[in-house]
């Protein structure tokens, strides 16, 4: 499972011109998820990402973890996509949505976030914090 984790001022999420998720300052996560992941590691990238300690503290140094700050979690197949040959990705490591949709149903009740439409086609608009951006992978199983 992979997680792309972007510290914002805000963002939103939209389906068919519709805003369907919205935050202020918080987190963007984008969520891939493989073949092989399953709930504990989706239950471990959550903490993970709750525990991140990528918001500045008291003394200007990022120290915080999330807190009381939002979560909005959108689902990103092409985390998983893999363009080391070629010039046209492929996604084979990519979960079907059958696996992939509870296990980025369960990732998102567990960071209390919102959630954009797992499949659809999504406009996301964010406004990058920083910017501090983060990669993080749960362990193999």
């Amino acid at each position: 499972m992979r997680a792309l984790v972007q510290r914002v001022s805000r963002a939103a999420v939209r389906v068919d011109g519709e805003e369907v998720g919205a935050i202020g300052a918080g987190l963007l996560v984008l969520l891939g998820v493989g073949h092989g992941d399953d709930e504990r590691a989706c239950d471990w990238l959550a903490d993970k990402v709750r525990a991140l300690r990528i918001f500045s503290g008291a003394s200007g140094r990022m120290d915080e973890a999330l807190g009381d700050r939002e979560v909005l979690v959108v689902s990103q197949f092409t985390l998983l996509g893999d363009a080391r040959k070629g010039t046209r990705p492929s996604y084979v490591a990519a979960a079907r949505p059958e696996h992939a949709e509870p296990l980025y149903e369960r990732f998102r009740e567990r960071l209390g976030a919102q959630g954009g439409v797992f499949g659809a086609h999504m406009e996301v608009e964010l406004v990058n914090d920083g910017p501090v951006t983060l990669m993080v992978e749960s362990p193999s199983p």
